[in-house]
């Protein structure tokens, strides 16, 4: 049986992927974005959750940022537990050490063209994020949607759930397992994503969507202090110099974190009105703000210090993960390579050899 026929038999569960690069801590972007879903999902789809170490380094090859891939790493997951996801009904494997995903990412190469990656806003903003003139963007971040794919597709996923800014690269993975089976015969479903109900969190900058790079994020691990400190300092409505004149709740990141995290949405809707109405501050509407993150968080922080008191079970989840992932990889590929013919050749030219070889040393 290959992998593909466990993958969608009728007792078996359909299959998810998603994951993160290793650069940091999560933050409330992730959590919205992605996180929430993952978590609710684990019961209905068989999950893969890839610590995207390859992918980091298309912006961050420098040896001090591989350096700290071990703490950045072990933060990460750390956060994964603290927010939900279960080891024992979710796979967490490194992506570095799957390499057969190195030789799905080579091939599917071959079926996507350049000007289609180079199309793709989202490598634009990666590099823009990473201070990169368009001269220096190197060809691995050009491709990152091609190793996305194999990432992707090596499990032979149904589902990826995603931020929006990477929805566009799901379709490239769909148009990759659709090229790959017109050629060569049915072998990849074609993957959907899946948007988190925020499909992009603002930062507490206001100029942008919150991110780990722009230093305007944050963290799922951030202690009460410096959560109360970043809202009472964020961006709210720069034309509102005093309580008493109407604001805009309209790409007000204050009023978008309330949104996501503030579960008394009658308390919500009173303020947004109260502001637009001139009856409300902004210091009011934050200290609100700051309750709700601290209801949101503050069972995060506790499940994260259970974990991390366990010396050696992060590395231990990402172990039996990665070995678990090692073995569906090691089957999508062999499926790949007997689809495209390439396991025929290597096959023939080999018992050829040896069977020249044996008659040579028989004489």
């Amino acid at each position: 049986m290959t992998s593909d026929d466990i993958a969608t038999s009728a007792t078996a569960k359909r299959r998810l992927l998603t994951g993160d690069r290793p650069t940091g801590k999560l933050h409330l972007g992730h959590y919205v974005g992605s996180i929430a879903n993952r978590v609710k999902l684990q019961d209905e789809y068989d999950c893969y959750f890839l610590i995207a170490d390859l992918h980091m380094l298309t912006t961050k090859p420098e040896k001090e940022a591989i350096d700290a891939l071990r703490a950045n790493v072990h933060d990460m997951v750390l956060d994964y537990l603290a927010c939900g996801i279960d080891p024992k009904r979710s796979t967490i494997y490194l992506q570095s050490a799957i390499h057969a995903v190195y030789e799905m990412n080579l091939f599917f190469g071959m079926l996507v063209t350049l000007p289609r990656l180079s199309r793709l806003p989202s490598i634009k903003e990666m590099a823009k994020a990473a201070m990169m003139e368009d001269e220096s963007v190197p060809f691995g971040l050009i491709g990152y949607p091609v190793l996305q794919a194999a990432d992707i597709l090596m499990p032979k996923s149904h589902l990826v759930p995603v931020g929006k800014d990477n929805e566009a690269h799901i379709e490239i993975t769909r148009e990759i397992a659709r090229r790959f089976n017109f050629l060569y015969g049915d072998t990849f479903p074609e993957p959907a994503a899946m948007i988190g109900d925020v499909p992009t969190l603002p930062g507490i900058d206001g100029k942008g969507k919150m991110s780990k790079s722009l230093g305007n994020a944050i963290f799922l691990s951030d202690d009460p202090p410096s959560v109360a400190k970043k809202i009472r300092s964020a961006y709210t409505d720069p034309n509102r110099i005093r309580a008493d004149i109407p604001g805009n709740v309209e790409g007000n990141p204050i009023f978008s974190l309330h949104d996501a995290f503030n579960t008394n949405k009658q308390e919500v809707e009173q303020l947004k009105a109260r502001y637009r109405e001139g009856t409300v501050g902004d210091v009011e509407v934050k200290e609100k703000l700051i309750v709700a993150l601290e209801a949101f968080l503050s069972p995060i922080r506790q499940r994260r210090a259970e974990f991390e008191r366990e010396s050696g079970l992060v590395e231990q989840i990402i172990y039996e993960g990665t070995l678990r992932t090692k073995e569906i990889a090691d089957q999508t590929l062999a499926d790949m390579k007997k689809a495209m013919g390439l396991s025929g050749l290597w096959n023939k030219i080999s018992r050829k050899a040896r069977e020249r070889m044996e008659k040579k040393g028989s004489v």
